[in-house]
């Protein structure tokens, strides 16, 4: 994410003009606009005209600018696309005040937020903003006779290949090489900086040997890592144990997967953590947190939709933070995520058990 200027308003407002570059810095944006928020950027509009070589077509599209009210929010990973909707405030066509109208924010589309930022909205831009210098990873997990491919985002992990080939045993073993050799290709064919080759067993040394007699140009950018399975949960591993780390340092899903494996840990021993909003709202009030962790979805509303939430969580972040609790983020779209959602959404990693 680009932050291209920062402009101090009345009322404790914050006009700030932003670039996102890339699908990720769409999805930080989601959770840091909200209802009454204004937003204003470059779009087009269909008009309509009420002369006879309109009528039939229902109008033309034109290039505008325009300031809404934000009433929703959308983000759409697949078509790299953040919907905001909201009724049209200013507009370089003063004609068009008070319809509503949608921006299609995508990368590289320079867009204006006012708004009064919270604490969470303001790290996560910083954090957006510094994400920007980390490298693209891939994670190729290998065994026999099959392969998948992963890319590492912010928002989580995506499948992008899963390959079937020969079992490399009796007399296929020669036939190995094809799964290997569309493997390469697939790994040739993407824009990232490096690429973690993981599995059990031997397979992942032989395909890594023969990227590096086929395509030396990727093999410089492999790093190995044992791992007992494939596929997810075989990034999963690759995440736990820190491989992405050595070439990301700072990967969200990263510090949640540790996070929430310490929470679990700590839960299971009977020790010094917390979970739910009771509870958490509690060791928050008390200045017990250590680390509090939230689900991403918690901070867009102030009750759960089951209406479990006893008082704005907004508050419990502050409480947190003023106390000297630190705050991870949790995206409801990776495991760690999910099951901090089983947990209630809001757990935290504590100073001292409570009583």
């Amino acid at each position: 994410m680009q932050i291209k200027s920062r402009e101090p308003l009345e009322g404790g407002r914050e006009r700030v003009t932003v670039v996102p570059e890339n699908v990720d810095d769409l999805w930080h944006l989601q959770y840091v606009l909200e209802p009454g928020d204004r937003v204003a950027g470059d779009t087009t509009r269909r008009i309509q005209r009420n002369d006879d070589q309109m009528r039939d077509t229902g109008g033309e599209r034109e290039h505008m600018w325009v300031a809404i009210a934000v009433e929703d929010v959308e983000f759409h990973k697949f078509a790299n696309r953040l919907r905001v909707g909201g009724e049209i405030v200013a507009c370089s066509r003063e004609d068009q005040l008070g319809f509503h109208h949608t921006l299609n924010v995508e990368e590289r589309e320079e867009l204006s937020i006012d708004k009064r930022f919270k604490p969470d909205q303001e790290a996560r831009l910083e954090e957006a903003a510094e994400a920007s210098e980390n490298p693209d990873v891939a994670i190729a997990t290998v065994e026999e006779g099959r392969a998948h491919v992963h890319t590492v985002a912010q928002y989580g992990t995506e499948e992008r290949a899963t390959i079937s080939g020969p079992t490399g045993k009796g007399e296929f073993a020669r036939d190995r090489s094809e799964l290997f050799a569309e493997l390469a290709t697939i790994l040739s064919r993407m824009d990232v900086d490096a690429i973690i080759l993981a599995g059990p067993g031997f397979t992942k040394q032989d395909a890594h040997k023969y990227i590096q007699d086929n395509a030396p140009e990727v093999a410089e950018k492999i790093t190995t890592v044992d791992t007992a399975s494939v596929g997810d949960r075989g990034v999963h591993e690759v995440l736990k144990r820190g491989a992405v780390a050595d070439v990301q340092k700072e990967t969200r899903i990263e510090s949640e997967a540790e996070a929430i494996d310490e929470l679990m840990v700590r839960i299971g021993e009977g020790a010094k953590a917390a979970y739910g909003p009771e509870e958490v709202t509690k060791a928050a009030e008390y200045g017990a947190i250590e680390e509090l962790l939230i689900l991403d979805e918690k901070l867009r509303h102030e009750r759960g939709p089951d209406g479990e939430w006893a008082r704005d969580v907004d508050d419990v972040v502050r409480t947190a933070e003023q106390k000297g609790g630190e705050v991870t983020v949790f995206s409801s779209e990776f495991p760690p995520g999910q099951q901090l959602s089983n947990l209630g959404g809001i757990a935290a990693l504590l100073r001292y058990r409570l009583e």
